[in-house]
């Protein structure tokens, strides 16, 4: 099995990768080929099982998605994207990439034909969703995004369920939560401070927190992006029906939960380490954000989580990027 990552250098590109690495495998079949793809380049692991290559460019331009498919991937995991505050901020470069380049990559896939027809697994948002808000967000909940990157993501969402219906491809998209904790450093996603008050406070540094304590939304741990990616790739597609994109399940919690949470796991000490400094373009993208779900056709299709409780999520980030130490 050949499998393609796009957004390889990415966080949870890089944890997908460690993941098929360490495994060898995806599902039943044995991985004998891995591509790993970014515009800036991807590690290229050490004392692989299978030939991996890796391939740096942006797929965006003419010609480059069609480069990438050209060995005919069996699975290809599409998580490349600008994220959703450099989206919002650069209107052009947000529509370039999440858009524009998602079209040409599965045009690529559709123009090989010959009865090529790989399962394509495409990372959504739950910032398809726009606001007013039920109490929790069902799967019959309407698509009215509030942000570009979210117009972004739901026109990829479209795109992907037509060309599996055209029978172009085999996709299936997941609405990732905001992953929380993100490891390494902030990046320029509005949601970046869910992770930064958890992360850089474990750490020993000072964090901001540029929104209320009474924000609430929706989160996932990286092991657990890393699990629904794999239950996407391997489930039986035809249980989704014509409706390819899902919703994941996760935790809602609000930002006040996060830090007594954090509180209970690690100490006042380390919770005394965020500054609250109110940020009012960080706080107008908030508010349009969904807050909570019911992801019930995801759960049934098999999609499961890591973690039960806030206080689990920061013990797996401990546990996974700390070596189970924090500064205390």
């Amino acid at each position: 099995m050949h499998i393609l990552v796009l957004g390889a250098a990415g966080m949870v590109g890089r944890k997908l990768s460690e993941r098929l690495l360490r495994d060898g495998r995806l599902g039943k079949r044995d991985i004998s080929r891995l591509t790993l793809h970014d515009v800036v380049a991807p590690a290229k692991p050490a004392n692989a099982g299978f030939p991996v290559d890796t391939v740096t460019s942006d797929f965006a331009v003419p010609g480059a998605a069609a480069k990438l498919v050209a060995d005919r991937p069996d699975v290809i995991f599409h998580l490349a994207a600008i994220v959703s505050g450099e989206a919002e901020l650069d209107f052009d470069k947000g529509y370039r990439i999440n858009f524009d380049g998602t079209r040409m990559l599965l045009d690529a896939v559709r123009l090989i034909g010959g009865g090529y027809k790989p399962r394509v697994v495409f990372t959504s948002s739950i910032a398809v969703f726009g606001a007013p808000f039920p109490d929790a967000i069902g799967d019959e909940f309407f698509q009215t995004p509030l942000l570009s990157y979210g117009t972004q993501k739901a026109i990829g969402e479209l795109l992907l369920a037509d060309y599996s219906r055209r029978g172009f491809m085999d996709g299936i998209g997941i609405r990732l939560p905001t992953i929380c904790i993100r490891p390494g450093l902030p990046n320029k996603a509005a949601s970046g401070f869910f992770s930064n008050i958890l992360r850089e406070p474990l750490a020993g540094k000072e964090a901001v927190l540029p929104v209320s304590e009474d924000v609430r939304h929706w989160h996932a741990t990286p092991r657990s992006a890393v699990g629904f990616l794999i239950h996407a790739a391997t489930m039986d597609s035809a249980t989704a029906g014509t409706r390819r994109n899902l919703t994941m399940p996760g935790l809602s919690a609000t930002v006040g939960e996060q830090i007594a949470a954090l509180k209970r796991v690690a100490g006042d000490k380390v919770a005394a380490r965020i500054k609250r400094e109110p940020d009012p373009f960080i706080m107008g993208i908030v508010d349009g954000w969904p807050r909570n779900f019911e992801a019930k056709r995801a759960v049934k299709l098999g999609f499961t989580t890591a973690e039960k409780t806030f206080d689990d999520i920061i013990r797996i980030h401990i546990e996974d990027e700390l070596g189970g130490k924090f500064v205390a």
